[in-house]
């Protein structure tokens, strides 16, 4: 149990920023498996850019740094070259 006025109002602050993070961290890994499991090259395109825009708002509100939101980005189109390569 905190003891000060402050220390209470940061457990209440820290669960709800948890909250946030949780929602927008699975809304990232949601978009990121559907890049994954598009049957074809237009749908992954779309869930390319659908992906792109979650990540970049996860960047925003400070849940992952820009290197990683790069990085999934850069492995997607990646793994979209290649599906498209191969079929």
């Amino acid at each position: 149990m905190p003891r000060h006025k402050s220390a209470a109002k940061r457990v209440v602050t820290n669960e709800r920023d948890r909250a946030r993070n949780a929602a927008i961290r699975t809304r990232m890994r949601a978009a990121v498996k559907s890049v994954r499991q598009a049957a074809d090259k237009t749908s992954g395109q779309n869930a390319l850019r659908t992906a792109t825009s979650v990540l970049d708002r996860a960047v925003a509100k400070g849940v992952i740094t820009r290197a990683t939101a790069s990085r999934y980005k850069s492995r997607l189109a990646l793994h979209l070259q290649r599906m498209a390569a191969t079929t």
